[in-house]
């Protein structure tokens, strides 16, 4: 597995891997959906279809419906703020893995899982979001977390990874690129995953 393309599996690729194998969503035929194709919606997207699921991304953006359909590979696209297309797609997803880390409503989230589905939130926004409670009680859907995954599990992984040849879609930069990349990042700016040469920077530095 290349370093680079594979480094940001230690963070983003476990995150999550973790919650896809302890809440069952890894199993073919199920239909998953992942909210938000940034650093952890790309790979969860890359894994959810190796593990045969069929796959919706949830997302605001239009735009990037080419980039989700063509190249990660996702069976479908819905636009979370179009009512139309949310209302075609209610109680059709068996789970749903929440990865958007801003504050936004997980109202429409739940209405789209089919009864005994389970929303995960991986995420972590800065202020709480509100949980709709009755939608929850009345198909008995689970509302949960899940956080970086143990050692074991990471080079469980790891290795799932080299076998389906899964790698993070990344932009290799170097040392005295960072306070950029800080900007880019601040402005979603970013394919999606910044990796610092760190071993070039250090060369260039030696007299």
């Amino acid at each position: 597995m290349p370093l680079d393309a594979g480094a940001p599996l230690l963070c983003a690729g476990i995150t999550v891997y973790s919650p896809l194998k302890y809440y069952g969503l890894a199993e073919a035929g199920k239909h998953i959906g992942v909210v938000g194709l940034g650093g952890l919606g790309h790979v969860a997207v890359i894994f959810a279809k190796a593990f045969g699921a069929r796959v919706t991304v949830i997302s605001t953006s239009p735009s990037k419906m080419k980039e989700a359909l063509e190249h990660l590979g996702a069976d479908l696209f819905l636009v979370s703020r179009d009512p139309e297309q949310l209302q075609a797609a209610m109680g059709t997803m068996d789970d749903i893995i929440d990865t958007v880390s801003f504050i936004h409503t997980i109202l429409p989230l739940i209405s789209l899982l089919k009864t005994n589905g389970k929303l995960i939130l991986v995420g972590i926004p800065e202020k709480p979001l509100e949980l709709p409670v009755f939608p929850s009680v009345l198909g008995k859907k689970t509302v949960a977390g899940s956080g970086i995954g143990g050692m074991k599990e990471t080079q469980e992984m790891i290795d799932f990874a080299a076998k389906h040849n899964i790698t993070a879609d990344i932009e290799v930069i170097s040392m005295d690129y960072v306070n950029k990349a800080m900007e880019r990042l601040a402005m979603a700016d970013v394919r999606y995953r910044f990796v610092i040469d760190i071993g070039n920077t250090l060369a260039a530095t030696k007299p």
